[in-house]
């Protein structure tokens, strides 16, 4: 089956794909860095690391800490904005693929070709006695 991966390239050197999107979502979901990195089966230090990433890439923090009661984290505008703005490319993105996308499926050989001397075996003429 043939896919499309979107991922966005900030800067020179950081890139933002599905699964710090879906941090995001779940830290938003959670509000604890902690609990969302374990939804998506990471540890915390993960789960930091790719917070931090995000905020060094865009320059400003995507995820604050709150105060209070046990803490946590919320995200900010930033880091909302960013959940949003992705979901939405990455629906007009699947729009416009994914007619592509099929028709390119559909040109794949869908079974393996057993291959013998280095010719497809569909491909040999057999002669018959």
């Amino acid at each position: 089956m043939i896919s499309l991966r979107l991922q966005l390239k900030v800067g020179t050197d950081s890139r933002i794909g599905h699964g710090k999107v879906r941090l995001l979502e779940e830290i938003g979901r959670t509000g604890s860095i902690s609990a969302a990195a374990r939804a998506l089966g990471m540890n915390y230090r993960r789960g930091w690391d790719l917070v931090d990433h995000m905020n060094k890439a865009f320059g400003r923090p995507v995820v604050v800490g709150t105060t209070g009661g046990l803490g946590g984290a919320e995200l900010t505008d930033l880091g909302r904005d960013i959940v949003a703005r992705w979901r939405a490319l990455e629906a007009e993105v699947s729009r416009i693929a994914t007619p592509h996308l099929c028709a390119l499926d559909e040109l794949v050989v869908s079974s393996p070709v057993e291959v013998s001397d280095g010719v497809p075996v569909a491909a040999r003429v057999v002669e018959k006695d």
